[in-house]
């Protein structure tokens, strides 16, 4: 059990580790530095590395998750914060696929055809969606370490 607990941590902390360095790192970086065809090009190159390794983060996270609750003897004999937690998650998987197959395909698709002011915007829409991912991802490991404490 043990070592399904740090097999989904460490995927917790590559996705929203990810994000917050994204977010409150390279981007006030990036406006700094870049002009906006260079931001873009940036972004589209950093979201095609980021995003692989959001899919396997969300699908261990996923099946780490279930498996967890399995061993604890399903969703019914779980702690509170247990449930908080696979609803937060769940959510932050549909923001990701969102943010994924709506936003960030066609974003790509922009820059690749160097159309600047679309492609900017749907970078806006992604900030957007990923501040509320960053912020629930930070509320879930919260919620995940005060269960732990309220045991």
């Amino acid at each position: 059990m043990i070592l399904f607990k740090l097999i989904h941590l460490l995927a917790a902390l590559i996705w929203v580790g990810g994000m917050f360095f994204a977010y409150m790192v390279l981007r006030p970086a990036a406006l700094d530095v870049l002009e906006p065809p260079q931001r873009l090009r940036l972004w589209d190159a950093v979201f095609r590395r980021f995003f692989n390794w959001v899919w396997g983060a969300v699908a261990t996270l996923l099946i780490s998750g279930l498996y967890l609750i399995y061993l604890y003897g399903g969703v019914i004999h779980v702690a509170r914060h247990i449930h908080i937690m696979l609803l937060m998650g769940l959510a932050m998987m549909l923001i990701y696929g969102y943010v994924f197959f709506a936003c960030y395909v066609t974003f790509s698709l922009h820059v690749s055809k160097q159309r600047w002011k679309e492609a900017g915007e749907i970078l806006g829409k992604i900030r957007k969606l990923i501040a509320v991912n960053l912020t629930l991802g930070l509320v879930t490991i919260a919620v995940a370490q005060m269960g732990v404490l309220w045991k």
